[in-house]
């Protein structure tokens, strides 16, 4: 039991965030890259704070590659979940890029494999 709970605490420290990030500031519609393709490309650091940006401003429909970089050496922040639910790694300084269809109303979420830390890509409406 006691060995459970040293697990246990040393897994949230490895996700606590004492950084302020304004957790309802949406990145604009028009923040990114747009390739010759007509995907836009979202750069987000997996980091001390979480995911930044955190909030995704897109058009409904739109079509988005989510480039993460983890820049913490932290367990928590070391797996995505996809908004489709898989577990993606993210190794340490490696872009992973993730497709994303944005719905044609509301968002879709993303977390940390430890689901401690949080972020969406919201359909901003035209």
């Amino acid at each position: 039991m006691v060995r459970i709970s040293i697990v246990v605490a040393l897994a949230l420290a490895g996700c606590h965030n004492d950084a302020k990030v304004d957790p309802n500031t949406v990145t604009p519609v028009s923040a990114g890259s747009v390739g010759s393709d007509g995907v836009r490309r979202i750069a987000i650091e997996a980091g001390t704070k979480g995911y930044v940006p955190a909030r995704i401003g897109a058009r409904p429909g739109e079509k988005l590659v989510l480039v993460f970089t983890r820049t913490a050496d932290s367990t928590c922040i070391a797996q995505l979940k996809t908004p489709d639910g898989k577990l993606v790694d993210l190794p340490m300084g490696t872009p992973v890029e993730v497709a994303v269809t944005v719905p044609a109303s509301g968002e879709v979420g993303f977390a940390c494999g430890m689901d401690m830390f949080h972020g969406v890509v919201v359909a901003e409406k035209a």
